[in-house]
């Protein structure tokens, strides 16, 4: 033991003399003790001066070390690859049999002398014992996480069972390479020796199409010791032929080719496709010479209806904008010839919403509450304009006026490029009603503008409400791309204005009751988790009702119950097969019900399939980089007698100081307090306080 202080313990001597000499002074002249015994003041006066002793030595602040010697076994780390990759070869039947008793003779034989654990690593880092089940092989994750978990510990070696393919993350070179003072012993399962094999080995496509439009397919192709010679890779809808394209191989030893075919969507909703290379005489396996995949079809077209009273030049500029998008449906006529169902549009656009011809119009637009874009002309009843429940009021009077516009500040509704902005310092002025125009809500983006004079009065805004809607007060709009195109040969500004304007109202606000949130794609390693949400009428979330949930696979149902948790709702369903899934949730609160229904899709993408020769090279390159070495899976018992030889696989001895601060220990206090109450027992026994 040692002790410190960061005052000097030579001072204690002086202050138990001092000590000594206030308990004599204070009992030399102290009344009431005159007649006891000289033992008894001495005694009195001893106590007194080691309670004050003690009282110094806990303000001097000494510290007492301790030193605790410690014996620090090494840590032996098997990491076994768990993917199924490493059953593809001819020893695979071995596998299992070989690791499983070369794992138990390695804790038999040095459970004394080491910390053996055992891990394996495949989709995940995992302490969990092999199953040879994992789709992905992510080898550098099991070195990162040895290096995080034992990060300053005494590790004595790692044996690392793998046959060297990884299809997931980095490779694991350099992450073994971090574990630095560290022998790795690799094993290397499988076969090295290259087969005669086509293989697909990735096809990239888009996971969403837009329905009758095309979309790219681009596959990657590796054959190996197939000769120079010819084949082709087909796609496959329903087991019908719809794309197909030859390739030829040039090198006949290992050749990797590129192919791109395009696919029209011609089918609405989850379609699955099948690539097929046209099979080769003596192939060591056809399994990968196909690859499905799934691509989600969507009718992304938005219907839009443009009405107008007569025929106008702003209605047949604002058509042409919108127009141009290929995923909108535009239907244009006058309003007096329109007989349809307003139910079907996603947005209208109705010009002279307050003319003689579209008056009795507006109440079937009030009851179909989609979104609406008036344009307000001169032609606009300012009575019938303050119906539309806009919070817009016109002058009345048939006189115009003639002003420019501005941006406002602060619209956050979407983003204005420098195009727009610019291009209103210049555009030429709309007519307008002459007076005072005034919107009581929404927000406003474009407001009037007299030379360098900006007015608050509206030009263009939008309200949110039940439904969004806008409002275009003025006419001229078709003068605006007119001057855009003298000036720039282009209608940047004029097309974004439309267009944002457009899709802003489109876009749907999520108001439903009932809400599901689930992937549209899973893995088939994947665990499949639904979520759900209710909000009641005040949009607060709650979960009172009870969720059934229903989902259908290939006719089959089967029927579930959502669990509840403070504001949500979830449903685990675990793993699920290959294939495409349809469900259903329906719930019932305050006698009414709600529904929801959806799609979604369980691929396999199974790339460990892909591997048919083992990459011992990368097992061999950890090994020596870290001063291990290599076995074969036939040899591997040799690594028992070689750890024996190794003199770096040894117990750390240490040494771990303690420090402890004096006034820490309870037993001083208890000290002091003994000491004093016998001085004061002792005083009190001979008559005084």
């Amino acid at each position: 033991m040692k002790f410190f202080s960061d005052i000097s313990i030579w001072w204690l001597i002086p202050w138990a003399i001092i000590s000594v000499l206030i308990a004599f002074w204070y009992y030399r002249k102290q009344k009431g003790l005159e007649e006891i015994s000289i033992w008894m003041k001495r005694g009195l006066i001893a106590l007194r001066s080691l309670a004050l002793f003690v009282i110094g030595v806990l303000l001097i602040g000494l510290l007492l070390e301790s030193v605790e010697h410690r014996s620090e076994k090494p840590v032996f780390i098997t990491l076994i690859d768990n993917s199924t990759s490493v059953l593809n070869y001819k020893d695979s039947s071995e596998v299992k049999n070989k690791i499983g008793n070369f794992t138990k003779k390695l804790e038999e034989r040095y459970k004394d002398k080491f910390d053996v654990v055992q891990y394996s690593v495949g989709n995940d880092f995992s302490k969990d014992k092999p199953t040879y089940s994992d789709h992905f092989s992510n080898l550098n994750a099991g070195f990162e996480e040895l290096f995080t978990k034992y990060y300053n510990q005494n590790i004595g070696g790692i044996c690392f069972i793998s046959d060297g393919n990884f299809n997931k993350g980095s490779d694991p070179t350099y992450a073994a390479e971090k574990i630095a003072l560290t022998p790795i012993f690799t094993v290397g399962m499988g076969d090295t020796i290259r087969k005669r094999d086509q293989v697909i080995r990735n096809v990239a496509v888009n996971d969403i199409a837009f329905y009758r439009n095309q979309f790219p397919v681009e596959v990657d192709i590796q054959a190996a010791r197939v000769g120079k010679t010819a084949s082709s890779v087909s796609i496959y809808k329903d087991g019908k032929k719809i794309a197909s394209k030859p390739i030829s191989y040039t090198d006949g030893n290992l050749d990797f080719t590129h192919v791109s075919l395009m696919l029209e969507a011609t089918e609405i909703g989850f379609v699955n496709y099948t690539v097929q290379l046209e099979s080769l005489a003596n192939e060591s396996s056809y399994e990968n010479n196909k690859w499905s995949f799934y691509v989600e079809v969507i009718d992304s077209r938005s219907k839009i209806l443009l009405l107008a009273n007569a025929p106008h030049p702003d209605v047949a500029a604002v058509k042409n904008v919108i127009e141009r998008d290929e995923n909108v449906e535009v239907t244009s006529m006058l309003t007096s010839e329109f007989s349809g169902s307003l139910e079907e549009y996603a947005l209208l656009i109705l010009h002279e919403p307050g003319g003689s011809a579209s008056g009795n119009f507006l109440q079937k637009v009030k009851i179909a509450k989609l979104p609406v874009l008036y344009m307000i002309g001169k032609n606009s009843s300012p009575s019938i304009v303050k119906q539309l429940g806009i919070g817009l009021s016109l002058p009345s009077g048939r006189r115009s006026d003639e002003v420019q516009s501005s941006l406002k500040s602060g619209f956050q509704l979407f983003e204005v490029s420098s195009d727009l902005s610019s291009g209103l310092e210049y555009w030429p002025p709309l007519n307008v009603p002459f007076g005072e125009i005034r919107a009581s809500q929404g927000d406003v983006l474009l407001t009037q503008r007299i030379g360098s004079v900006v007015k608050k009065d509206p030009i263009l805004y939008f309200t949110s409400g039940n439904r969004k809607q806008g409002a275009i007060i003025g006419e001229g709009l078709w003068r605006w791309k007119l001057m855009e195109y003298a000036r720039t040969k282009g209608n940047k500004g004029f097309n974004e204005l439309i267009q944002k304007s457009v899709q802003y109202l489109v876009v749907k606000k999520n108001t439903d009751a009932l809400r599901v949130n689930l992937p549209r794609r899973f893995n088939v390693n994947d665990d499949v988790i639904i979520n759900a949400e209710f909000y009641n009428s005040s949009l607060e979330r709650i979960t009172d009702p009870n969720i059934a949930f229903v989902l259908t696979n290939q006719g089959d149902k089967v029927d579930y119950s959502f669990a509840k948790g403070e504001l949500d709702y979830r449903l685990s369903l675990g793993k699920l097969p290959v294939g495409k899934y349809d469900w259903s949730a329906k719930t019932t609160f305050n006698g009414k019900s709600y529904n929801k229904s959806g799609s979604f899709v369980v691929n396999d993408i199974s790339l460990e399939n892909l591997e048919t020769s083992a990459n011992h090279n990368l097992l061999q390159q950890i090994a020596e980089n870290s001063n291990g070495k290599f076995y074969t899976l036939k040899s591997m018992d040799k690594m028992l007698d070689d750890i024996d030889k190794r003199t770096d696989i040894v117990t750390i001895t240490s040494d771990e100081s303690t420090f402890k601060d004096f006034i820490d220990y309870k037993w001083l206090f208890f000290l002091l307090i003994v000491l004093l109450g016998a001085e004061w027992f002792l005083r009190r026994r001979a008559g005084s306080y």
